[in-house]
This record gives C-alpha cells, sequence and structure tokens, in this order.
C-alpha cells in the first residue's frame, strides 16, 4: 500500500465516489475507501474526519477562490460585476478531473438523502461566503446576499450547462453568461 505517495487527498475523493456509486453510499466503509485509494485508513483520517465530508472536499478552495475574487475586483464595480469576479476567478480551477467526476458524484448524491443535505449545507455555504465578502466591499447587506445567492445559482447553472459543452470549453464563460441571464431576469420582476 502506498503511503506517502502524493494526490493521496484525490485519490480519496476518487475512490470514494467510484465505491458511492457501485456499493451506495450508506454501504460504503471508510476503510474500503482507503483501500480503492491505495492508502491506510490513518491516512484517510489525516485528509477527511468522515466519509460524508469527501464530497465537500473542495468547498473551502472554491469558496475562497470566490472571495479573492470578489475582493479583487475593481473598487467601483457594482455587486454583480464583483460577483462576476468571484465566479471567473473559481472557474479557473474548475478542470477535466471536475468533468470527469460530476456525473458520478451528482448520482451518488441524488441516491443518498444524507448526501442531499450535505450538498445544500455546500451552496449555503458559498453564498454565505461571497455575501460576506461583498459586505466587506461595503455592500449592504440585503444586497449583498442576494447577489450572492444570484452567484451560486449561477455558478449551479454554468456547471451544469459546461458539463455539457465541448471538452476543451472553459467553465467561466458559461457561470458568467448565466450570470448575466440571471440579472436581465431581475430585471422583470420589477
Amino acid at each position: 500500500m502506498a503511503r506517502w505517495e502524493p494526490g493521496a487527498r484525490e485519490r480519496l475523493v476518487l475512490a470514494a465516489v467510484d465505491l458511492f456509486t457501485e456499493l451506495g453510499y450508506d454501504a460504503t466503509t471508510v476503510a474500503q475507501i482507503a483501500e480503492r485509494a491505495g492508502v491506510t485508513k490513518s491516512t484517510f483520517f489525516r485528509h477527511f474526519p468522515d466519509k460524508r465530508e469527501l464530497l465537500a472536499a473542495g468547498q473551502e478552495a472554491l469558496s475562497q477562490l470566490l472571495t479573492e475574487g470578489i475582493a479583487e475586483a475593481p473598487a467601483n464595480a457594482t455587486p454583480l460585476e464583483a460577483v462576476a469576479a468571484g465566479l471567473e476567478r473559481a472557474s479557473t480551477a474548475m478542470g477535466p478531473m471536475n468533468r470527469e467526476l460530476a456525473p458520478r458524484l451528482q448520482a451518488a448524491i441524488a441516491a443518498n438523502s444524507e448526501l442531499q443535505a450535505r450538498d445544500a449545507l455546500k451552496s449555503v455555504g458559498l453564498a454565505e461566503a461571497m455575501s460576506n465578502a461583498l459586505r466587506a466591499r461595503a455592500v449592504p447587506e440585503a444586497t449583498a446576499h442576494l447577489a450572492a445567492e444570484l452567484g451560486v445559482l449561477a455558478f449551479k447553472q454554468g456547471y451544469a450547462q459546461w458539463l455539457q459543452a465541448q471538452p476543451d470549453a472553459a467553465l467561466a464563460s458559461y457561470a458568467l453568461a448565466a450570470l448575466e441571464d440571471l440579472r436581465a431576469a431581475t430585471q422583470s420582476l420589477t
């Protein structure tokens, strides 16, 4: 068993998603995930507190990228322009592994209510991170919250469209187009 090979975290995520798809989430054990990934159980626990957290593996990094993009947007950017900067920054981190993993991950989530709840919490966490970043730019709370929610929805819609696009397509263009569609849709609310 390879104990110190690099990429253990990624291998654990891939192994878990494959096993969740093959056996179901409830029937999959930490020991099986570790074995499939070629690591020890203690290595698993160095990376994740439990198997549920495997599916949120990239949430912290995604939140960080979104907030960095928002923080670095020009000072005169509107709240949605700042969100667009966050989406663009976060989208650059998504690559072929995300595209390959997404259908299996979505199937595992769809088959388990606990994972569905965890996925919903991930969206809440992303919205909170963006809302906090917008408030740090002196955006009023209600506006920051609405812009952040639109950002999460745009990211989800753009991500779904990106998965159906050509393999060399960039996620950013889909996320930004989804945000623009949502912005236009809000105009019809008044």
